[in-house]
């Protein structure tokens, strides 16, 4: 709001008072910046357009800015302007202008802090997409809640999101997982003897169970299966997945159908307990075969080769990937005519792309480095840029608890699940935990820390400060009857630290804007973090009902652009602000 007018007066002394040439405007206009003051010393704007201009005009930054500030000093809404360094102006305004920013906000309500700055462009987030193999443990947590997160945030700067979820229904995960439930169904090993590679969770008896009616195979079948396997763990699996699909194909298919329903609706809950849904959950198995000539896995597969970016070696087909930045060029077609996960995936984001969207956006796991630079390939041979495409890695989650790293692992079934950790510490202070560093660097998950009631615990802290508001509040209403509807700006001097916190939160549409053009939801995370500091230590230092009629208003009028931030920051991180504590 304070920069927008600015930036209208500054360009309106571009356009007409400054005599330069319209490209030279042009450019100053695009280059400069004005933004809000890191603190009150410094004014409460600063702007470079004196050492923007000077660069480009190539004279001196420091007269140009003088005479912007001869210009801009005439506006009512201006106290004084500081010419700092090489041709910066730090404006200090006029108190009951700066004052106006709380009414500015508040008329704004859920709105203060959003922009249209997207224009309406389509984003597309492809987020978590776990296999459908068993719940989801602690490590998607981070995904699903940076993946969230980031929608909110760009929603939130006016652009159109679409949030999915890509299912991958139609590889050999899911046929370990089929023959782990007919494995379990049929009985055929104890828990020391079953298949490493299988998968080994509860979840997985109590689809076998459900199945039971299905049993048709004789113990005869059974044991001639499960006879003579090899040593080796992955073979092992292999022959298994082979055995069981030759013995009874219906049968497999319909263990297959029951066990992605059972997983897939677990996963779909857990993630709407943690305030996750999608517009779209995309089966890998929608993208059809190579065997089906209209299928979009083939067709993505025939353009690549019409326009020699595939060829063949030692019976498979490989896409040149090499040229792109990749290690090596990588198999799309083995040797036996099947495609690999690859070809599923250069078929997926051609697909993403003919939808329409204008960037795609794909959160994925820190283990899944190595595999951009061939999605980029991909896509630039199919004829588009690569510069659609944004790769977000995220880093695994420790989980501590006790002091212990819990250990985990979704093979054997001995893994922490994000349900358990929604029953152990809300949704609220998961999702805040997992958003409170940058997501590609490590983050230790201290279960205890989440769950106590200090200011170590910084989702505490912040909650606390909305409620403290809040408290604040009911008792003023209470001697009053109505909550001060107009900032009084009768506080003396004494008084910067509450002028302090209201700058502090005119920041807060810069910092969504920031997080937005980053993708960095845990800059907001930091800025709350500030925020509440400051607000505690002015609520420590200030007896604030026990001052004057007058000032008790203006500082709970004060208060409020506080109280609107916190609970609006913490909206974008997917978490709900309380009122009380």
């Amino acid at each position: 709001m304070m920069i927008t007018f600015f930036d209208k007066h500054i360009c309106n002394y571009l356009d007409n008072e400054s005599g330069y040439d319209e490209s030279d405007i042009k450019l100053i206009k695009e280059k400069y910046k004005t933004e809000i003051t890191d603190d009150l010393s410094k004014g409460h704007i600063t702007t470079n357009v004196g050492l923007v201009a000077g660069s480009i005009l190539e004279e001196n930054p420091k007269n140009l800015a003088k005479n912007i500030k001869s210009y801009l000093i005439s506006l009512s809404e201006i106290d004084n302007i500081e010419i700092a360094g090489p041709g910066f102006l730090n404006i200090f305004l006029d108190r009951s202008y700066f004052a106006n920013v709380i009414d500015d906000s508040l008329k704004l309500g859920r709105d203060f802090g959003s922009s249209q700055n997207g224009n309406g462009k389509k984003i597309q987030i492809e987020f978590v997409s776990a296999n459908p193999t068993g719940p989801l443990h602690v490590g998607h947590g981070r995904g699903a809640a940076f993946g969230d997160a980031i929608g909110k945030i760009l929603q939130a700067n006016g652009y159109l999101v679409s949030k999915e979820y890509y299912i991958n229904d139609a590889g050999r995960q899911i046929d370990i997982l089929t023959v782990s439930v007919l494995l379990r169904l049929y009985d055929c090993f104890n828990d020391k003897e079953f298949p490493d590679s299988g998968y080994k969770g509860k979840y997985i008896i109590e689809i076998a169970k459900e199945l039971n009616s299905e049993k048709k195979l004789s113990n005869e079948e059974i044991k001639e299966i499960i006879t003579n396997l090899p040593s080796d763990s992955e073979e092992e699996i292999d022959l298994l997945i082979r055995e069981f699909k030759a013995k009874d194909s219906i049968l497999w298919s319909r263990t297959k159908q029951e066990s992605l329903k059972v997983v897939l609706k677990s996963i779909k809950e857990d993630l709407k307990d943690f305030k996750v849904e999608f517009d779209e959950w995309y089966f890998e198995s929608s993208l059809g075969t190579l065997q089906e000539k209209d299928s979009k896995i083939s067709s993505a597969i025939q353009e690549l080769q019409k326009k020699e970016l595939a060829y063949k070696k030692n019976g498979a087909l490989w896409l040149k990937t090499n040229h792109a930045g990749d290690d090596k060029d990588r198999v799309l077609i083995r040797e036996d005519g099947r495609a690999t996960y690859f070809a599923s995936d250069v078929a997926y984001h051609k697909h993403k792309v003919d939808r329409g969207f204008d960037k795609l956006i794909n959160v994925w796991g820190s283990d899944h480095h190595g595999y951009i630079k061939r999605i980029e390939a991909s896509l630039e041979g199919l004829g588009f840029s690569k510069e659609k495409l944004f790769v977000q890695l995220v880093q695994f989650a420790n989980l501590f608890q006790g002091g212990k790293r819990l250990k985990m692992s979704t093979r054997s079934g001995s893994f922490y699940t994000l349900k358990d950790l929604i029953k152990e510490i809300g949704v609220d202070a998961a999702r805040f935990y997992y958003l409170s560093k940058q997501a590609d660097q490590h983050l230790d998950f201290d279960i205890d820390l989440a769950k106590s009631e200090n200011k170590e615990n910084l989702i505490f802290y912040i909650q606390y400060a909305h409620a403290r508001i809040s408290s604040i509040q009911s008792k003023y209403l209470s001697k009053n009857k109505i909550l001060p509807k107009n900032h009084l700006s009768i506080l003396d001097g004494s008084y910067l630290a509450c002028d302090q916190l209201i700058h502090e939160s005119s920041k807060f549409p810069g910092v969504v804007q920031r997080a937005a053009d980053t993708l960095q939801p845990h800059l907001i995370v930091f800025y709350l973090r500030d925020l509440a500091q400051m607000l505690h230590s002015f609520y420590n230092d200030h007896p604030i009902l026990k001052e004057s009629k007058e000032n008790q208003a203006s500082i709970i009028r004060s208060l409020s652009i506080v109280q609107l931030v916190i609970s609006n920051g913490l909206n974008l991180l997917g978490i709900k602000a309380l009122d009380k504590m």
